[in-house]
């Protein structure tokens, strides 16, 4: 289910981002309020994992949509200023590394539990690092976070594989329904954020 879900999410956000890029005119209206965007898409992402549990899980889902639908604006205007062979290539690049994770997560009978901490703790520097580098403009520490970000979201998502196939998403919802909507949000941030970070590293500007 949450596999399901999280491939379904993706297709929308693909198919707005294929509409961002086709019109320059929609890609000048979000950048406009580039980031209201963003900070609403992060927002929102934190507000359907803490809401989940006192909400349906069909509304659960319905909002996980409209996340992945104003993701595909973002992604539209990114991917816009890249070559379409440096989208596609860090797209399966992108779904190679995810697909291998998930595997490794689904099988290893390492314990993977005691990674939590510290990738909630490298998420956050991320997001921080990201943040000042913003505003220093740094192509080499850009680099950096780059590497970095795929990196961590790639343990990430064998990590929340793992945490799928115990169960865990599941018990701390209540119910199967709202812990496949909490894991397909977590497995497609996972993705974006590797291919967003792998078309950072690799791709050729248009």
């Amino acid at each position: 289910g949450a596999f399901g879900w999280m491939f379904a999410g993706l297709l929308l956000t693909a198919g707005v981002a294929f509409l961002v890029n086709a019109s320059p005119g929609l890609q000048q209206a979000v950048i406009g309020f580039w980031f209201i965007l963003v900070l609403g898409q992060l927002g929102m992402a934190i507000g359907i994992g803490a809401l989940l549990p006192r909400m349906s899980a069909t509304l659960g889902l319905g909002l996980f949509f409209v996340f992945a639908a104003t993701m595909g604006l973002t992604v539209g205007v990114i991917t816009a200023a890249y070559r379409v062979d440096s989208v596609a290539a860090a797209f399966f690049s992108a779904a190679a590394m995810f697909g291998g994770a998930a595997i490794y997560g689904a099988t290893t009978k390492r314990e993977l539990a005691g990674l939590g901490g510290f990738l909630f703790m490298g998420v956050i520097g991320l997001i921080a690092a990201s943040v000042v580098n913003l505003l220093l403009g740094s192509g080499p520490i850009g680099f950096l976070i780059s590497i970095v970000g795929v990196v961590l979201f790639t343990v990430l998502t064998a990590y929340d594989v793992q945490r799928i196939m115990r169960g865990d998403y599941a018990a701390a919802m209540g119910s199967l329904e709202k812990g496949a909507v909490l894991a397909a949000l977590g497995l497609y941030i996972n993705f974006i954020n590797i291919f967003l970070f792998l078309l950072r590293l690799f791709g050729s500007r248009d």
